[in-house]
């Protein structure tokens, strides 16, 4: 794939993180985030669970911005997010894993209703749709990310399959 291509798969990739649709992703974004997820699963910003999203959605934040946030303004553009997948995560996308775990953790840590460490397909589905994922393709993620077809979606299974959407071109 030519890097024109792989610029524009990463441009359409961009919206998932502008949860507001002001054309910027911010700090903002990830609180909203975090409130959309809480809010799905019962869960209140003051418990663990809760304190542990916030903190995950704020170093997610602040790995993103110190990968593409190049004017230094708190706020990424369509145009920074590109430039900083194309020239920090194009050929390492375990680099955007790992700035995104501590998030993803404690979103499963939210979404798992029966404490075992993992989550059904049908409680990746409910996540996806509080974040504004469209309600058919949440659905197909949901199944599709258990990989080993045992019913539960690990961590690993997600980071691996959120590392690839994000900086590898489908």
């Amino acid at each position: 794939m030519d890097s024109a291509e792989y610029e524009r798969k990463i441009a359409a990739r961009f919206t998932t993180f502008d949860q507001d649709g002001n054309g910027y992703i911010s700090r903002e974004d990830f609180s909203t985030a975090a409130v959309a997820l809480l809010s799905e699963f019962g869960a209140t910003a003051r418990s663990e669970k809760g304190q542990a999203l916030y903190i995950g959605a704020e170093a997610f934040w602040q790995g993103m911005a110190g990968i593409a946030d190049r004017d230094g303004d708190q706020r990424i553009t369509k145009p920074e997010f590109v430039g900083g997948a194309v020239k920090r995560l194009r050929d390492n996308p375990a680099r955007f894993a790992e700035i995104a775990r501590p998030f993803l953790d404690a979103v499963i840590a939210v979404a798992d209703g029966d404490g075992d460490g993992s989550v059904s397909p049908q409680e990746v589905e409910r996540a996806l749709k509080a974040l504004g994922v469209p309600a058919d393709i949440a659905s197909a993620a949901g199944g599709s990310l258990d990989t080993d077809g045992d019913g539960r979606v690990t961590e690993e299974e997600i980071v691996a399959a959120f590392a690839a959407y994000f900086t590898v071109p489908e």
